[in-house]
C-alpha cells in the first residue's frame, strides 16, 4: 500500500512539474516576471555614442571652443585578469610600474607603491588628483610604455586652443554625470559666456549602440544591432579677430599688471557694422588670483564719467543748444543744493564751451544740460540706448544701468557721467552713432550658427541699426570736437596721437561711488579712453578703462595709450593695406574674338600681366572668366591657338602656371613652393 502511494505521488509531481515547464515554456513567464524580457537583459548590451559638442571659431573660422578627452589613471590589481593568451592583464612588477608612472604624475615611485600595494583586497586602485584630467598627451606617452594592468578611463572634456583669449565671452563647459535608466552618461554643459548661452544648440544628442553579447563579451552570431546614430552639436561662429585679439590681451595683460589695477577692460568695435572684432577684461575667469565669473562688459554697471560728454554734446548740437564761443565761469558752480566742480577745483578763469570739451570741465557740461533741459537730455539718453539692455547675443546676465534723475544736481551729473549708471556694451552701442553718421548699431559678437551635422548656415546675424540719435551732419560735428581733445594745445588727449593718423576721442577721469559717497585719491579714479579712427570717416571704434590704479609711476594716461595706440595703429595699417589691394581689384573683360593686339592693348592699359600663346591672329580663349574679380598684377593668359611656343615663366605663381599648362595642354611636375625659379622647356 505504502508503493502504491508513493507512486502516485511520484506520478503527481511529476505530471505537476511537465504542466508547470509546458507553461512557462508557451508563456515565457514566472511568477509576473517575463523570462524572454530578462534573458534579453542580460545579455543585450548597451553602449553610449557620445555626441560631439559644438565648436566655437573665430572669423576666420580657427577653433576657439572644441572637444578633447582628458583621461583617469588606474591600475588593475586583481591576478586572475589575463588575457585570452594568457598574458596578464593586471600589475606584474609593482616597483617598474611605480617608478615609470612618476615620470608622467606627480607622485614619487614610493607613493605609487604604496597606491600600488592597498590593504585587504582590491581590484583595482585609482591615483587621486596626480591621476585624474591627464591630457591626450600624456595618456599616449604612458600608453606606450605598454605596462600591463594600467588603463585609462575617458572623459569628455573642452579645449581652448587660444589660451586667456575672450575668455569672459567663450564661456567654458564642464563635464556633468548623468545616469538614465540604469545607463550612465558624460555631457559637457556650459556655465558661462557663448558656451552657456549657446549650451543647448552646442549640446549634442548621443546614440545608442545593443547588441547581444555572450558571457565573454562577443557578439552572439546572427543576432540583430540596433544603432541609434549621435545627433552632434551646432558650431558657433564669433566676430573675433584672432590677431587683434591676442595683440590685445597682451597689452592690456601689461598694462594691468604693471599698474596693479582693480579691473581693467577694452573692447575693438567696427563703428560701421557693430561687429566685436576684440574684447577683453581683467581679471579673467581664468585669473590665478580671484577670478571673476561674470562679464564686465555687460554685467558691471559703472558711472561712465567725462566719456559722457561725447553723448551730452551730440545732444546739445543736435538741438541747437551748444555755442562753442560762447563762455562762462568755470572752477565750481554752486547748484541745486550742492555744487560741481571741475578736476582742477579752482578752474581757467572764464573759459568756451569748446575749451569746456577739450579740458573736460565738468561744471560747461552740467551748463549745457541745463541749457538743454532735463527733459530734453533725458529724451536723448534714451535715445542712445543707454538704461535699456542691449541684449547682445551671446552675453547673458546684462544691467539695465540706472539713474534716479530727481533734482537739478543730479540731472546736470548725468551729463558728465556722474549720477548714472551704464555697461561697456550700452556706451559702445551710443559710440557708434557718432562713428556711423548719426546711426547706432547693435554690438554684435555671433557671426552664425552652423548645423554641426549638414554644415549648413542655421542663423546669421548680420548688422543691424536700432536708432537714429542724432543727425548726420551731429556727428561730424562731435567727431570734429573729438579731435580737438586730442590735438588742440587745451585738450587733455595729446598722448593718444598716432602718428600718420588722425584720431578723434575722450578721456576720462571718473570718480568711484560707494557706501559712503565718492572715494578719494589718485588710484581711486576710473580712467578711460573712448577713441574712433579714421576721424574723419571712423572705421573702428575702441572704449578701454582701467579701474583704480594702485601703481602710477606712470601717469593712468599713458598707460591707457599703451593700449590703444598700438593696437588702433595695427588696425589701421592693416585697412591701409587692404585699401591698396582693393584698388587693383578690376572687373575682367571678355576679349575671346578680338585681335590679339588689341586685346593685349585693352588689358595691359588696365595693368595686367598679358602673356598671349599661340600663332593665330584672334583670341580663342582666355584664362580669366568673363566678368570675374581679378587682381590686375595676375597673369592673364590669351590663347590664339595655330602653334604654341614656351613663355618665360620665371616669377609665375603655381597658380599662374597651372593656367598656362591648361591653354597649352601641358603636364606640370612642380618641385618645392612659392614662385618659379627654373623650368625645364
Amino acid at each position: 500500500t505504502f508503493g502504491k502511494w508513493l507512486f502516485l505521488i511520484t506520478v503527481g509531481l511529476f505530471t505537476l512539474f511537465i504542466v508547470r515547464f509546458a507553461y512557462i515554456a508557451i508563456n515565457k513567464d514566472v511568477q509576473h516576471v517575463n523570462l524572454r524580457s530578462q534573458a534579453e537583459q542580460i545579455y543585450t548590451q548597451q553602449r553610449i555614442i557620445q555626441a560631439r559638442r559644438g565648436d566655437i571659431y573665430d572669423s576666420e573660422g580657427n577653433p576657439l571652443a572644441t572637444d578633447t578627452s582628458k583621461y583617469t589613471l588606474y591600475a588593475v590589481l586583481d591576478r586572475t585578469q589575463k588575457s585570452s593568451d594568457g598574458k596578464p592583464l593586471y600589475v606584474k612588477d609593482r616597483k617598474k610600474t611605480a617608478k615609470v608612472l612618476s615620470q608622467y604624475i606627480d607622485l614619487t615611485p614610493k607613493q605609487i607603491e604604496k597606491i600600488l600595494k592597498p590593504k585587504g583586497q582590491a581590484y583595482q586602485v585609482e591615483f587621486g588628483n596626480a591621476g585624474s584630467n591627464l591630457s591626450v598627451s600624456t595618456m599616449q606617452k604612458i600608453k606606450n610604455r605598454h605596462l600591463p594592468g594600467i588603463n585609462f578611463i575617458a572623459t569628455p572634456a573642452r579645449q581652448y586652443p587660444e589660451g586667456e583669449f575672450a575668455s569672459q565671452i567663450i564661456g567654458m563647459a564642464t563635464p556633468k554625470v548623468k545616469n538614465d535608466n540604469g545607463t550612465e552618461e558624460t555631457n559637457l554643459v556650459g556655465q558661462l559666456g557663448l558656451e552657456g548661452y549657446f549650451n543647448k544648440q552646442l549640446t549634442g544628442i548621443n546614440g545608442l549602440r545593443k547588441d547581444k553579447q555572450d558571457v565573454y563579451g562577443y557578439q552572439i552570431a546572427n543576432s540583430k544591432q540596433v544603432t541609434k546614430k549621435a545627433v552632434n552639436g551646432d558650431n558657433i561662429y564669433t566676430t573675433l579677430d584672432s590677431q587683434t585679439q591676442h595683440f590685445l590681451e597682451n597689452k592690456v595683460n601689461k598694462v594691468y599688471k604693471s599698474s596693479n589695477a582693480n579691473a581693467m577692460t577694452a573692447v575693438v568695435m567696427e563703428a560701421k557694422t557693430g561687429k566685436i572684432i576684440a574684447a577683453t577684461q581683467r581679471p579673467t575667469l581664468h585669473a590665478e588670483n580671484n577670478p571673476v565669473w561674470r562679464n564686465m562688459l555687460v554685467q558691471d554697471a559703472y558711472e561712465p564719467g567725462s566719456v559722457m560728454k561725447i553723448l551730452s554734446l551730440a545732444a546739445a548740437i543736435d538741438t541747437g543748444h551748444f555755442n562753442p564761443n560762447a563762455t562762462f565761469n568755470s572752477g565750481t558752480w554752486a547748484m541745486g543744493g550742492g555744487k560741481i566742480t571741475d578736476w582742477s577745483s579752482s578752474g581757467w578763469g572764464t573759459i568756451s564751451y569748446k575749451d569746456a570739451f577739450d579740458m573736460s570741465s565738468n561744471v560747461g557740461f552740467a551748463h549745457v544740460e541745463q541749457d538743454m533741459g532735463a527733459e530734453t537730455w533725458m529724451k536723448y539718453i534714451k535715445r542712445f540706448g543707454l538704461l535699456k539692455k542691449v541684449n547682445v547675443i551671446g552675453m547673458s546676465n546684462e544691467v539695465n544701468g540706472y539713474t534716479s534723475f530727481k533734482g537739478i544736481l543730479v540731472q546736470a551729473n548725468t551729463a558728465f557721467g556722474q549720477g548714472i549708471t551704464v555697461n561697456v556694451m550700452q556706451m559702445m552701442q551710443a559710440f557708434s552713432a557718432i562713428g556711423n553718421n548719426g546711426k547706432m548699431m547693435k554690438p554684435y559678437i555671433v557671426s552664425k550658427v552652423v548645423d554641426g551635422n549638414s554644415g549648413k548656415t542655421i542663423q546669421k546675424v548680420k548688422p543691424k541699426v536700432v536708432g537714429h540719435p542724432i543727425k548726420a551732419s551731429t556727428a561730424k560735428k562731435v567727431l570734429g570736437y573729438m579731435q580737438g581733445v586730442v590735438y588742440d594745445q587745451k585738450g587733455l588727449g595729446h598722448d593718444y596721437q598716432i602718428k600718420g593718423y588722425r584720431i578723434a576721442g575722450k578721456t576720462t577721469t571718473a570718480q568711484i561711488g560707494g557706501a559712503h559717497g565718492y572715494s578719494t585719491g589718485d588710484t581711486n579714479y576710473l580712467y578711460s579712453f573712448a577713441g574712433m579712427a579714421p576721424a574723419k570717416n571712423p572705421k573702428y571704434i575702441m572704449y578701454v578703462t582701467l579701474r583704480q590704479p594702485q601703481n602710477l609711476k606712470k601717469t593712468a594716461t599713458k598707460q591707457i595709450a599703451s593700449v590703444f595706440n598700438p593696437t588702433m595703429k595695427m588696425l589701421l595699417s592693416q585697412q591701409k593695406v587692404a585699401e591698396k589691394v582693393k584698388k587693383k581689384v578690376i572687373t575682367m573683360p571678355n576679349v575671346v574674338g578680338q585681335a590679339s593686339d588689341e586685346a593685349n592693348k585693352e588689358l595691359s592699359g588696365k595693368g595686367m600681366q598679358v602673356i598671349v600663346v599661340g600663332s593665330g591672329k584672334k583670341v580663342k580663349q582666355q584664362s580669366a572668366v568673363p566678368d570675374e574679380q581679378v587682381l590686375t598684377d595676375q597673369h592673364v593668359i590669351l590663347d590664339t591657338g595655330g602653334e604654341y611656343k614656351m613663355p618665360d615663366v620665371s616669377g609665375w605663381s603655381s597658380a599662374d602656371v597651372q593656367q598656362l599648362a591648361k591653354a597649352l595642354k601641358l603636364k606640370v611636375k612642380e618641385n618645392g613652393n612659392g614662385y618659379v625659379t627654373q623650368q625645364s622647356i
